[in-house]
């Protein structure tokens, strides 16, 4: 990658980096090291516990330390990148801010840097357009020369105390989660005190063994009851991660965490063959139906949820003509 070679650090068993393999790889490549790449938190969902004393070991070597931010929702008001000891950071605002995840596209977000970088972020003419604010000891700088005109009134709307609360509630929900699943699936990464970042994973894999459900079924599954699948196989194969954020309530959360207990039970009855395997409810695809009746655009939608575990069957007409049936 741009003519350099790429090392791969190992994972602890916590989720965090290896710090003795890191060691071991700043030695091996000391006179070629250029820079470390770090994500904080990281993506297997913990907080890099040792992050200040990672970069004071790269810088020691004579390398740099970007920082990606690619969780920013976990940091806003708790945290100054700055202080990391990073010197560039690129602040992406998926899942924060009301940008969706991915970011909209390249470097959509804020790039953050030391005073090394600053003299060549001043040589790069769409850096040079965007105005300067201190963030911890680093300066923000846009990558892109447009903002959302979601995020202006966030700010007077919520206060930076609104703001902090929201990184809290995104992170209580996490472990919210994580706690619920845990007798029923186990959480991949914890920190300290079996706690998670902003985000859990739990593992797939031991099930998909024993009983050959995969990580797919159960995402299939999941839509019969309503959601939209958590990122799959990412960061590790045969995974769920599981990122509530801020914006759901008690209730939404209570709602996935039973169906997800829900389809615990049924994968359990395809392992002690009551069910046959991929014959199954887990391994079909039967969410959504839509059925034209009538003439012009009258419309039924049909949305059938499992009637197992207090969830029940439900029916939900919508017509555009006037003989509309309401909602039942």
């Amino acid at each position: 990658m741009a003519g350099m070679k790429v090392v791969v650090v190992k994972t602890a068993e916590d989720g965090e980096i290896d710090v003795e393999d890191l060691r071991a790889k700043i030695e091996q490549y000391r006179d070629e090291l250029s820079v470390l790449m770090i994500t904080y938190p990281s993506t297997h969902g913990v907080f890099e516990e040792h992050v200040a004393d990672i970069c004071a070991q790269v810088h020691e070597a004579g390398g740099q330390v970007y920082v990606d931010g690619a969780n920013l929702n976990a940091l806003v008001g708790l945290a100054k990148p700055g202080h990391f000891g990073g010197d560039v950071s690129h602040l992406n605002l998926h899942k924060t801010f009301c940008i969706p995840h991915g970011g909209g596209g390249p470097v959509w977000g804020r790039w953050v840097c030391g005073r090394i970088w600053r003299r060549i972020c001043r040589t790069i003419p769409s850096l040079r357009l965007g105005r300067r604010r201190e963030l911890g000891r680093s300066r923000r700088r846009p990558g892109v020369c447009r903002d959302s005109a979601d995020l202006l009134g966030l700010r007077p709307a919520h206060g930076w105390g609104g703001l902090k609360r929201a990184t809290q509630v995104a992170v209580l929900s996490a472990n919210y989660i994580a706690k619920r699943l845990e007798p029923h699936y186990p959480v991949l990464y914890t920190g300290p005190g079996g706690l998670v970042a902003h985000e859990c994973i739990i593992d797939l894999r031991p099930i998909s063994r024993a009983t050959g459900v995969s990580v797919d079924d159960i995402a299939k599954r999941l839509i019969d009851y309503g959601f939209h699948a958590p990122t799959m196989s990412f960061p590790v194969a045969g995974t769920l991660m599981i990122e509530p954020t801020e914006s759901e309530d008690l209730i939404e959360l209570d709602r996935f965490c039973e169906a997800m207990i829900a389809i615990r039970g049924e994968i359990e009855k395809v392992g002690a063959g009551e069910w046959p395997g991929r014959t199954t409810r887990c391994g079909t695809l039967r969410t959504l139906r839509l059925r034209w009746v009538g003439s012009g655009r009258t419309r039924i939608r049909v949305r059938r949820r499992c009637s197992r575990r207090g969830f029940r069957c439900r029916q939900v007409l919508a017509a555009g003509s006037s003989d509309r049936p309401g909602v039942r």
